[in-house]
């Protein structure tokens, strides 16, 4: 069985003054939310569990997709308040049964090869595994440098310059021992508390994939969304 948690509890503040009414991930791309065409990719490439981690509006959620979507069984992570990034993945990690599972983000779509992702991360048995996109502009989100074997050599944080970059694409394949110091509740950013602060003591692999990458976090890229999506 493979298995996935969906970072889908955001608030959105960044879009909050085109979608206010749902959670970002459940924001409307021509017709139904953002978050059906991750399900869809996730179905379609042979995941059967998937677990929502939801907070801001869960409801929302819940209502619209209930306990399955094309095949796929569906559970939810709540929280009941912010645990951060980390937090939610150790408080989804608690409705899986794999001791590897893929974390995505709920507000960006990295059309990948799951598959491809699955055989890199095994070949150098990593507990983490990183996809990385290739961007024009990194200075948005910052971008990671890697060593001639595929492992994290280093970050770059967020700049006023322009300039390209390889970007944590949002998806990730974890195993369950890298959070194994952590207790359902714990609040913290995986992005700065494990995958920065850790790269250089635990061999951490990434490598890009130039597959169709959209981040809807900002008005200008939804309304992208509302165009490019239904021609995938």
């Amino acid at each position: 069985m493979q298995e996935a948690i969906i970072l889908a509890g955001g608030f959105g503040t960044r879009l909050r003054s085109v979608v206010s009414e749902v959670p970002k991930p459940m924001a409307p791309v021509a017709g139904r939310p953002f978050l059906s065409y991750l399900l869809d990719r996730l179905a379609a490439q042979g995941y059967t569990h998937v677990v929502l981690s939801t907070g801001y509006l869960h409801e929302k959620v819940e209502d619209f997709f209930h306990d399955a979507y094309h095949g796929i069984s569906l559970s939810y992570a709540r929280e009941t308040t912010p645990l951060g990034t980390g937090g939610a993945i150790v408080n989804a990690l608690s409705r899986c049964s794999s001791d590897e599972v893929t974390v995505l983000n709920g507000d960006t779509l990295f059309d990948i090869d799951h598959g491809a992702m699955l055989r890199f991360a095994a070949h150098h048995d990593t507990p983490l595994a990183v996809v990385l996109r290739q961007v024009d502009d990194a200075s948005r989100y910052g971008s990671v440098l890697l060593d001639s074997e595929g492992r994290i050599a280093d970050f770059r944080e967020k700049s006023t310059l322009a300039a390209p970059g390889l970007i944590n694409g949002g998806i990730y394949r974890l195993r369950r021992s890298l959070l194994s110091t952590y207790t359902v509740g714990d609040a913290f950013s995986f992005e700065r508390e494990v995958l920065q602060q850790r790269f250089r003591d635990t061999a951490f692999y990434a490598y890009a994939d130039g597959a169709y990458f959209i981040d809807i976090g900002i008005p200008a890229d939804y309304a992208r969304a509302q165009e490019e999506l239904p021609m995938l």
